[in-house]
């Protein structure tokens, strides 16, 4: 039997994660002492194998949640599912690679003011981009780059009280 300490060094992860996944209800102790010590058996090393290693696949606890409680085709569905899931965002991501390349062949553009809003919502739209995944974009660029992006907004002629909103503000 390992404690909650023991159990999280022996898989290279923190005792926080092994609480998590208690709280999560997707490993329990088999064991809880009077003084609160949880306790860990085989049978519980074994399902947080498998659960480190479907973490390491990028699934999220709701999918291995249902992992666990499943057995069989239920499985491979749930892993086919996440693979499609990730095959769009990577087409999501190559669209927005693609429009910034466009933009970027052409810097006069936004140098010279010839890009509106209007113009780069379409150029945007035209590269498959979604509401939500232009207010990512927007997020993204603001956390990395905030002067940048307070110029790039500026050079579209957006209004100020707009630029504040989309800058969170």
């Amino acid at each position: 039997m390992l404690t909650v300490t023991q159990l999280a060094r022996e898989y290279g992860i923190s005792r926080a994660t092994v609480l998590y996944y208690e709280r999560e209800e997707i490993l329990f102790p088999a064991y809880r002492a009077d003084n609160g010590y949880r306790w860990y058996g085989d049978k519980e090393v074994e399902r947080l194998k498998a659960i480190t290693s479907y973490r390491s696949y990028g699934l999220p606890i709701a999918s291995i949640r249902t992992l666990l409680a499943q057995k069989g085709k239920s499985q491979a569905q749930i892993m086919k599912d996440h693979f499609n899931e990730l095959e769009r965002e990577i087409q999501n991501l190559r669209a927005q690679q693609k429009a910034i390349v466009g933009l970027l062949q052409e810097p006069d553009l936004l140098k010279d003011n010839k890009v509106t809003k209007t113009r780069w919502v379409n150029i945007m739209k035209a590269a498959g981009f979604s509401q939500d995944d232009m207010t990512m974009w927007h997020q993204k660029f603001e956390e990395l780059e905030p002067k940048e992006h307070l110029r790039f907004l500026k050079s579209l002629g957006i209004p100020e009280d707009e630029i504040s909103r989309i800058r969170g503000g």
